[in-house]
């Protein structure tokens, strides 16, 4: 069991995952310790795929727009660039934020082409949005300094003199 278990590790990218799913038979413990006996020049256990120091930012841009993009299965996508589903949904996460759609193509309700009027609704929205965020990014800053000066002012119970503090110096 042993030499089939180790065979099996080396044979198969080095993934102690991979094995135990393969064979079913060993442990982590058990076939970490298989593994560090029989292959001494294994001096760190790797986890996953062996990818160099830095993963390459050209491919995980690539694998995210193919995903986001869905020409063609997350599996599929996944398989032609050599890693694994979870990877692709991994570097999507990275990238865009957990929050983001996986799939990016529009539904069939949407419309590709939006008339002149909305277009031009949705941008004022946005700039009100912009402006609302700035805002807010400016209060937190302050809330932020006056909190560095050591007055003890929890952002969640502001009283009404702290937010008139901070108010007057956003002004």
């Amino acid at each position: 069991q042993r030499q089939a278990a180790v065979a099996y590790y080396r044979a198969h990218d080095r993934c102690i995952a991979a094995t135990m799913r393969a064979l079913g038979y060993p442990g982590r413990g058990t076939l970490t310790a298989w593994v560090r006996q029989d292959c001494p020049e294994t001096s760190k256990s790797i986890v996953g795929r062996a990818w160099p120091a830095a993963k390459p930012d050209a491919l995980m841009c690539e694998g995210v727009v193919q995903l986001c993009a869905r020409q063609s299965t997350a599996q599929e996508v996944a398989q032609k660039l050599g890693v694994c589903r979870g990877t692709l949904y991994n570097w999507k996460n990275q990238l865009l934020g957990p929050y983001a759609p996986a799939s990016m193509k529009p539904t069939p309700k949407q419309s590709p082409v939006l008339d002149e009027v909305a277009l031009k609704r949705q941008i004022e929205t946005l700039r009100q949005d912009v402006r609302r965020l700035k805002l807010e990014r400016e209060l937190l800053k302050r809330a932020h300094e006056i909190l560095k000066q050591g007055s003890d002012i929890d952002l969640h119970r502001l009283t009404n003199k702290d937010k008139v503090v901070l108010v007057e110096a956003l002004r």
